[in-house]
């Protein structure tokens, strides 16, 4: 249908009127926001409802993406450019004096995700629906998000994000379809009416999962698929009489149980009851969403479910759901009681697995003990998978015991979901060329051996909708400018930039537009923080998950290195720089949280000297989240990406710096790698050892920091400057960093991450930066180069590649009604 401004108004008028009893002149800045997403919802939802009536009438196999975060961000104005009726919606407000980057700002991101794991998920949501495949997600409906970050004294204080304060005006909540989860319990034992053994739980802790559906908008399209959130409540929650009784707390305790399950993504998991609740979370969404597709699937064709892995694909997204594998095979054997046989074949056609890490303490492993009290009947279901896939392997290799223990899925008292999954699902991918090699070759080598026609790589993307039309709009237009439309869908256009390479006057607009975005990113810290930084100065950039493999530290030792130059030597004068950084910590990972507080404090003592006052400063962006990217990445100079190569399985925060034309500073890690390819090395700067490299000096046991620091007295000095007194005065808060580099902690060898080895490869690469960035011709050029070069990084073609290699979707055109 054609967007119809009155009726915009009129639905606008009619909310605010119906859901706060205001008319216009009395709303505040939240109502305006509300009834400006729900009277868009209005327009939205006949195409939503078209979609869903396309995809009943016409069976068609569809993906569902289960993954334990999807990272989705301010939902309005993503809405709205896919929806195709962003400009409009703004000039009615304005023809009513609201301002819309007002009602935009009044939106809270989402507190559904934290990291490139569900920024991935959000942006293949986005492909699918854009691409036309039917595909939708499934995850939990997190009340207070992950934390909301305070700096304190330069400390990382958690608080909880309150992103659901006010209702959500862009989720349908669908009380018709709860479903129920249980947990505990005993295993009793019976027989079905026709004589079969059947398994089920007595005396088990009953949990309701209520669905909450979002609308995943497709770009230029009439799709609008799905994501579906769970909420965990008690069917019983409240006991009157024990209230009556006066027992207040003993009244609500059920229901505060039930609601801890969908109240934290990844609540602290340091300790037993920790751990516990991280599994009944992955348990709860698995179990719920696979009840929702089986009861879906039986109202429509029985409980005949040969034709199952037809109509259904469930990716895992890493390790997290990967107990749906068991919980589908409870489901099809317990309920329905399909055999075992049967039921082991449509698991093993549904389930595909994406592997997102090769750090062995992310591969999911559960306690027995946490794992069977939780979840007995699983457990058991388990333990035969595990039984006949010992079998399978006595057969495969008769004579090598240590194999066959070494894959066995319960073994040492745990359980591994890694090797679950690998074993059931149809296919395994990495995230990344060498992510992928590295899981064959050394860190899953036994299971490439053993399935190697389930291995394949599908390198990460990101959805230019958000990050480039969205999140950057003066570039979105430039590139439009130069060679039209139709990059928003078909990002490899982008190559018709290198024609431009050599001319002067779009190198000199591609600058104005880099300044003016960093301009509005200094406007933004000002406003926010009271941080004051120079446009013209350079903004290196590290923005991602705090972990030491990400190595943050790298990038302050080399900041503290730099601060001591310019004080100790008045002459020394490179091209002032502007260090930002966005990270949480896991709020019970201690050293990654002294990371964020050595940041802070170098920050403090660099900021409040006159001696280096307009040649550098350090700036820790607060509460980073996907609303501050949105302003960060379009307004970067240098990407870091600077993890310990072999570490990184991909990286997505370097592929949206490019697409806004930040330059690579990293090491041949990850998708760095494929980025350096596109771009070429001319217009990247690399550092750092190699992964080969690495894993000979691992192989071999030659690595000796302290050679480094005898190496670079300038090294030296930095690294004693954490406990010699010259940023704590109690030499205690940084010395479990300085240990971790000299001595080792915790058992580990000192270094494990290679932090001392690269740092003098990576000052000589920071110089080079620097004296590249004083050539303004050239500096724009390489900008331009990587910008053109983008274009494999766009998570369309990675769903492409999904669709062809693994997912095997038809694409599924919506005839509804269209805004466009």
């Amino acid at each position: 249908m054609k967007f119809d401004a009155e009726k915009f108004k009129e639905n606008l008028s009619g909310r605010l009127r119906r859901q706060y009893g205001k008319d216009i002149s009395q709303a505040n800045k939240h109502d305006l926001f509300d009834a400006v997403s729900a009277s868009a919802l209005e327009l939205i939802i006949d195409n939503w409802m078209a979609t869903r009536h396309e995809y009943e009438m016409k069976p068609v196999k569809q993906l569902y993406y289960l993954s334990a975060e999807f990272l989705m961000g301010r939902a309005l104005s993503n809405n709205l450019i896919n929806a195709g009726i962003k400009n409009e919606v703004k000039a009615v407000l304005k023809d009513m004096n609201i301002d819309y980057d007002m009602v935009e700002d009044e939106e809270p991101d989402a507190g559904l995700g934290n990291g490139g794991l569900g920024r991935l998920a959000a942006c293949f949501l986005d492909s699918l629906a854009s691409l036309d495949y039917p595909g939708h997600g499934y995850g939990i409906r997190y009340e207070y998000g992950m934390f909301e970050q305070k700096i304190e004294n330069g400390y990382q204080i958690e608080y909880p994000d309150r992103w659901l304060r006010h209702r959500d005006p862009w989720e349908i909540k669908r009380s018709d379809l709860a479903v129920t989860v249980k947990f505990g319990g005993d295993i009793a034992y019976g027989k079905t009416p026709d004589g079969r053994p059947r398994f089920y739980l007595e005396n088990a802790e009953e949990i309701t999962a209520t669905p909450y559906d979002m609308p995943i908008v497709g770009y230029d399209t009439n799709t609008v698929n799905t994501l579906r959130l769970w909420s965990a409540t008690s069917p019983n929650g409240f006991d009157l009489q024990l209230f009556n009784d006066m027992q207040y707390n003993r009244a609500v305790e059920k229901q505060n149980s039930a609601e801890n399950i969908s109240r934290v993504l990844y609540p602290n998991d340091s300790g037993p009851s920790g751990k516990a609740l991280r599994l009944k979370q992955q348990y709860f969404f698995s179990s719920a969403s696979l009840q929702d597709l089986v009861r879906h699937y039986v109202s429509d064709y029985g409980t005949d479910f040969h034709k199952f892995p037809d109509l259904h694909v469930i990716q895992l997204n890493d390790t997290h759901p990967v107990v749906a594998i068991p919980e589908l095979m409870r489901i099809l054997v317990d309920e329905y009681s399909v055999g075992w046989d049967d039921a082991w074949y449509v698991v093993t056609h549904t389930f595909a697995y994406t592997n997102h890490t090769i750090l062995a303490e992310a591969l999911e492993k559960w306690p027995i003990d946490i794992f069977q009290g939780l979840l007995p009947r699983i457990y058991q279901i388990v333990e035969e998978i595990n039984r006949r896939l010992l079998i399978e392997l006595r057969q495969k290799y008769p004579s090598d015991y240590e194999k066959q223990q070494k894959m066995s899925i319960i073994n040492n008292g745990k359980i591994y979901m890694a090797w679950l999954a690998i074993h059931a699902c149809f296919s395994v991918n990495g995230v990344a060329e060498l992510h992928t090699e590295l899981l064959k070759t050394r860190e899953l080598k036994d299971w490439y051996d053993l399935y190697p026609q389930k291995f394949n790589n599908k390198t990460n993307g990101i959805t230019q909708r958000r990050w480039l039309l969205n999140a950057n709009p003066l570039l979105s237009a430039f590139i439009t400018k130069r060679i039209g439309e139709g990059w928003e869908k078909n990002l490899g256009k982008l190559k018709g930039l290198e024609k431009f390479a050599d001319d002067e006057e779009s190198l000199k607009e591609l600058m104005a537009i880099k300044r003016a975005n960093k301009q509005n990113l200094a406007n933004y810290l000002k406003h926010t923080q009271n941080e004051f930084l120079d446009p013209d100065s350079i903004f290196d950039v590290q923005v991602k998950r705090l972990h030491e493999y990400k190595r943050q530290l790298l990038n302050i030792l080399h900041i503290m290195y730099l601060y001591n130059r310019l004080v100790d030597d008045p002459n020394f004068n490179p091209p002032a720089r502007t260090f930002i950084f966005g990270a949480k910590s896991a709020s019970g990972y201690r050293r990654a949280k002294a990371i964020i507080k050595l940041i802070n404090t170098v920050a403090d003592r660099i900021n409040n000297d006159r001696r280096v006052r307009g040649k550098i400063r350090v700036v820790f962006v607060e509460n980073y989240r996907v609303s501050v990217a949105e302003k960060i990445f379009p307004a970067s100079d240098v990407s870091e990406q600077i993890s310990t190569a072999g570490l990184e399985a991909s990286g997505t925060s370097n592929m949206k710096f490019m697409v806004n034309g930040a330059l690579t500073l990293g090491t041949m890690d990850g998708a760095n790698i494929e980025i350096v390819q596109e771009a070429g090395k001319e217009n990247a700067f690399v550092f750092g050892l190699s992964a080969q490299e690495i894993i000979k000096q691992e192989n071999e046991h030659s690595y000796n920091p302290q050679e480094c620091l005898d190496r670079n007295p300038q090294l030296a000095r930095v690294v004693n400057q954490l406990i010699d007194g010259t940023y704590d005065p109690t030499h205690q808060e940084f010395k479990e960093l300085h240990n971790s580099l000299i001595y080792g902690v915790e058992g580990q060898r000192p270094d494990i991450f290679y932090v001392l080895a690269d740092f003098d490869s990576y000052c000589r690469e920071q110089e080079i930066i620097g004296t590249t960035y004083q050539d303004r011709t050239k500096w724009a050029r390489m900008v331009l180069m990587n910008i053109a070069n983008s274009g494999k990084f766009s998570s369309d073609r990675t769903i492409e590649e999904y669709v062809k290699d693994i997912w095997h979707l038809k694409k599924t055109p919506i005839s509804g009604s269209t805004t466009k």
